[in-house]
């Protein structure tokens, strides 16, 4: 599996990449999640051309998983990571959050955040496993407050939801030892 830059031509594939990704929230009765549509071509062009989307790619070049990601209050902050689910459970997930942990040091930004739903099994416990804490109301920052008010006026907060962090920086390794996936 390689990491590298989105190209221009990647971006429909991360469409698809994300519907399946969506799938298996189905089985957890969250039909809106499964059935919600990916981002815009014209949004993640915006990532793209920041240079803020990065793929994770089979042996044939071709997109398995993507990471899109913005500047938020001195962190980045993981605004989407979807895994295939035939690529799904290898470290794939864990690769591209290193990777954005490796550009997020390289701009001199002291964090990962994201915000992820709190009881879905590859959500908040997955995210636990690699070393991101939750963040308590007093914790969120300006910026966080802002997305979790955007992600309850999208109708997110039918389940429960948090914001996680993790300092950089950071190896990806859960901070036992154990293995994260």
């Amino acid at each position: 599996m390689r990491i590298r830059p989105a190209a221009p031509g990647d971006l429909p594939v991360l469409q698809d990449v994300e519907r399946a990704a969506g799938a298996p929230f189905r089985d957890l009765g969250m039909d809106r999640v499964a059935d919600d549509e990916p981002p815009a071509l014209d949004a993640l062009e915006r990532y793209r051309r920041a240079g803020r989307c990065w793929v994770a790619a089979d042996g044939r070049d071709r997109p398995v998983a993507y990471l899109i990601a913005e500047p938020v209050d001195g962190a980045l902050h993981v605004e989407q990571v979807s895994v295939h689910p035939r690529a799904a459970r290898r470290g794939v997930g864990r690769a591209l959050l290193v990777h954005a942990a490796r550009h997020a040091r390289e701009e001199g930004l002291a964090a990962l955040t994201l915000t992820t739903f709190a009881e879905v099994p590859w959500n908040a416990p997955y995210y636990a496993r690699l070393g991101f804490r939750a963040l308590t109301e007093p914790d969120l920052t300006p910026g966080l407050r802002r997305i979790r008010a955007e992600e309850a006026g999208l109708g997110l907060d039918h389940r429960p939801r948090v914001c996680m962090r993790v300092d950089l920086p950071w190896s990806g390794a859960a901070p036992d030892g154990a293995p994260a996936e």
